[in-house]
């Protein structure tokens, strides 16, 4: 239960941190791994910064993994710009 858990926290971080980097549809599964991804990142930023994590919810920092997240959605997308692109 706890695992299911973690996983619907990390998806709705995931998709909040990539509509906020301008990425407008992403599946589940990506949505998953962009919220683990931004909650490393947004870890250890908080850590870098020496600020505390605002609000954690089953040890996943929400606010951090949503700033995490449209990080590195945004680097993606400067990475990789012909991808960000929308296909007409």
């Amino acid at each position: 239960m706890s695992f299911l858990v973690l996983l619907i926290i990390a998806a709705i971080c995931g998709s909040i941190g990539a509509s906020i980097a301008g990425r407008s549809s992403s599946g589940c599964l990506s949505s998953i791994v962009l919220g683990f991804i931004g909650a490393l990142i947004g870890s250890w930023l908080s850590r870098e910064l020496a600020v505390p994590d605002w609000f954690v919810f089953h040890r996943i920092p929400i606010v951090w993994s949503i700033i995490g997240a449209a990080l590195f959605v945004a680097a993606l997308g400067i990475l990789n710009p012909s991808h960000s692109k929308k296909r007409r």
